[in-house]
């Protein structure tokens, strides 16, 4: 598994974006977490207890803890009521991407390479819109996915260019699970020796 964690995920932008008021609060509320060292996945308005805002986000490194949950709520908290982009009252809820992750930015596809994946996209490709199967391939303008399940007359591979795509998220799997885990005890464990190297400077 390749890993592209690295400083420019900064600013790498998202392919999937929110459309309507869920675009508007992810105006308001992106720019708070790049400064903080956190980057956006999704906004999403959701009527649940009464209305949910729910924020899903994390490290550049792919982590995301309880506290930095707490932290991302109250930066985000004062920026929303001064915007005040809601008429209604609603609750905040942030969270991570969780390992079955919305996939969002060019580098997900490159970081969850062999993984299974199951994605929309907004143009017909192959006389399909729906697809499901593993990342073998990640570029600049495309990944190419492993089908799972093959329909007669179909290609076992197939590629989709980032621009097509509507929709995407990892699926759950055994391997997934045991790759997420490793990744973020690596990522805990390297923010741990920086947080040692930056106190004996």
């Amino acid at each position: 598994m390749s890993d592209m964690t690295n400083a420019d995920n900064e600013v790498e932008p998202r392919l999937i974006t929110e459309t309507g008021l869920d675009q508007r609060l992810a105006d308001i509320i992106e720019p708070v977490l790049v400064g903080m060292g956190f980057r956006l996945i999704r906004v999403r308005m959701l009527n649940q207890n009464g209305m949910t805002m729910q924020v899903m986000a994390e490290r550049n490194d792919g982590t995301m803890t309880v506290q930095d949950c707490e932290e991302v709520s109250m930066a985000i908290s004062p920026v929303l009521d001064v915007e005040d982009p809601i008429d209604k009252e609603y609750h905040l809820e942030v969270s991570s991407p969780g390992i079955d992750r919305p996939m969002v930015r060019k580098s997900d596809f490159v970081r969850w390479q062999g993984h299974l994946v199951k994605c929309e996209t907004s143009i017909m490709i192959g006389n399909r819109k729906r697809f499901r199967g593993k990342i073998v391939e990640a570029d600049a303008d495309c990944f190419t996915l492993e089908r799972d399940q093959i329909a007669y007359g179909e290609e076992p591979k197939v590629s989709i260019p980032f621009t097509a795509l509507s929709d995407a998220k990892l699926i759950l799997t055994d391997d997934l699970i045991r790759d997420a885990l490793r990744a973020d005890k690596l990522a805990k464990a390297q923010a741990a020796n920086q947080n040692e190297a930056d106190e004996q400077e």
